[in-house]
């Protein structure tokens, strides 16, 4: 049963949660560059003035969970932390990005305003503990592993910090060895928590692991996927969003096109005011 009043998580001036209009979390996979991300941050921005869409900008200072030991990880935890607070301060935008382990979260803590816990260090304790301890918005994306209604135990590991500043993503469920699916029911089953929940239309599309040790994917499936879950009742669409994913380094195969994220928005914005405004959720 989805409880009368869900939490309404602040992260900066933004609010997610409750009947508040759907924030859009986006950016790179990873921070490749400064030019990248700078090019980036501002096109989202400009396109999230124009639909007056609350944005917090996204992108991990490396990638710790790689298929390969080829893949790329990034340029460099401080350069990486440099060029986010960078974004933060020449945009206006809040930042969200990854932690990895406990020694990385007071670091991070230092620039993001939002910590986000990997799908698949969702059961770490020490690691969400840590997190929570910071005082940090925390977003605890779901293992493809794990069912909706077990998402209860890690946000209890953040609160019992007394941190309630929480928001949950849904990013896909293992469907045999190399697959995803987005089960909806699961989002519903999410928000009975009476925390946010957000959907990551990108790497929900993911194909974990070719023979080459590389992720595909299939964005052809990022729009359904999310037009699905704002009619479900999401508080926030998350997005993994590169000027030419086919040269991005990590995740090429999954992001979605800088130039369509407009297109994207337009189209969930509809959606998610048709769900709010006739009391679906």
């Amino acid at each position: 049963m989805i409880p009368s009043k869900m939490k309404t998580i602040a992260v900066d001036s933004i609010a997610i949660g409750g009947n508040q209009p759907l924030v859009l979390i986006a950016g790179p996979c990873v921070v490749e560059s400064r030019d990248l991300v700078l090019t980036t941050a501002e096109k989202i921005k400009e396109i999230c003035a124009r639909l007056h869409v609350p944005v917090i900008f996204k992108s991990s200072y490396k990638k710790a969970n790689r298929t390969s030991v080829s893949g790329f990880v990034g340029i460099g935890m401080d350069k990486a932390l440099s060029i986010l607070a960078e974004v933060k301060k020449n945009f206006a935008m809040p930042i969200l990005t990854d932690v990895h382990s406990q020694e990385e979260v007071t670091a991070a803590a230092d620039v993001a305003d939002v910590l986000q816990i990997p799908a698949f260090l969702c059961r770490q304790t020490e690691l969400l503990i840590a997190a929570g301890k910071t005082g940090k918005v925390v977003n605890i994306k779901k293992g493809q592993f794990l069912a909706p209604e077990d998402i209860k135990h890690p946000i209890e590991k953040v609160t019992s910090t007394g941190n309630e500043k929480v928001f949950v993503t849904e990013r896909g469920t293992s469907f045999g060895y190399h697959n995803l699916v987005v089960d909806m029911r699961g989002i519903q089953i999410m928000r009975s928590f009476g925390y946010p929940v957000i959907l990551d239309a990108t790497h929900s599309v993911q194909l974990p692991s070719d023979e080459e040790g590389r992720s595909g994917g299939q964005p052809e499936f990022i729009f359904p996927i999310a037009r699905a879950g704002a009619a479900v009742g999401i508080s926030g669409l998350f997005v993994e969003t590169h000027p030419h994913p086919e040269k991005a380094f990590s995740d090429a195969a999954s992001q979605l096109p800088l130039s369509r994220l407009e297109q994207l928005l337009t189209q969930i914005i509809s959606i998610d005011e048709l769900a709010k405004r006739n009391g679906w959720l």
